[in-house]
């Protein structure tokens, strides 16, 4: 499904919370599942996700405050952005107390923090996957500078420079930089105004994931730059140290051979199944 025809195929919804209004969007039907978009980001870096997810669940994508059609963060911090979500996710009035949740990039880090927030109220995250996510404070191995898009003077620096952008940062396979990618990046960036990237560098995912007591699962592109490969077991192990759950179940991780960053599109067939196979794990 095209991304114009995807956005007509959800309904829009609105919350207001601590005087922010958080718009979420919201497809098919089931136990609730929600999906939480990266850095320079909106609901539509789950674009070629969405259809396959919401064949089975209610799928639920904001725009985090500060990205997208969201409004700005009161307070532009990582405990402002997780408490505004809690609050209005609460209000979401879901028919079920339990949903699974889903992070990407900064977004991981998010739901990281999000899955135990006492601000969720009655909600429950059952089951809690986190896709290259931000926060993990471990080598990264970035090759190339970005450009700053800011810059660009006319609409094809523009598009030269979040080409770039994509190459180097989000996706592994150039000939995988199709239109719809170069769409949602450019609307994405250009909605940005919440600064992620020195939250992102400064760590706490570990620590996050240590205080979620349910199932965790980690994917990773292979060939993700914001990762170095060898440091992920030290990662994993660093998020055990308080939970009090079975070591070879609790915390599985999956990589995506082939793929960047920005692994739920590039290789959107593989992650698709992969979730629906672990999250159809906690509905039996």
């Amino acid at each position: 499904m095209m991304e114009a025809g995807l956005e007509q195929a959800g309904q829009r919804i609105e919350t207001k919370a601590e005087g922010c209004r958080v718009v979420w969007r919201s497809f098919g039907e089931g136990r609730p599942l929600v999906l939480l978009h990266g850095g320079h980001g909106s609901w539509r870096h789950w674009a070629r996700n969405i259809p396959a997810l919401a064949s089975s669940r209610r799928v639920l994508v904001p725009d985090m405050p500060g990205f997208g059609e969201s409004d700005d963060c009161p307070h532009a911090d990582l405990p402002g952005i997780v408490g505004v979500l809690a609050d209005s996710l609460a209000q979401l009035r879901l028919d079920t107390p339990a949903i699974d949740l889903v992070g990407f990039s900064f977004g991981g880090l998010v739901a990281a923090n999000l899955a135990t927030h006492p601000s969720l109220g009655g909600l429950r995250v059952e089951r809690l996957a986190l896709l290259g996510p931000g926060g993990h404070a471990g080598p990264r191995r970035m090759q190339y500078t970005l450009i700053n898009w800011r810059r660009a003077s006319n609409a094809t620096e523009l598009a030269e420079a979040m080409h770039h952008n994509l190459r180097v940062f989000m996706i592994a396979d150039p000939h995988a930089i199709d239109a719809q990618a170069l769409d949602i990046h450019t609307r994405s960036c250009r909605a940005t105004r919440f600064h992620s990237k020195s939250l992102s560098q400064a760590g706490g995912l570990q620590q996050a994931v240590a205080r979620y007591a349910g199932p965790v699962l980690m994917i990773w592109g292979e060939e993700d730059v914001t990762v170095s490969p060898e440091s992920i077991p030290g990662i994993v192990e660093a998020c055990r140290p308080y939970r009090d759950v079975p070591r070879d179940w609790d915390i599985q991780v999956r990589m995506v051979d082939g793929a960047g960053h920005w692994v739920q599109y590039e290789a959107h067939h593989r992650v698709n199944a992969m979730l629906a196979e672990w999250l159809a794990m906690g509905q039996g």
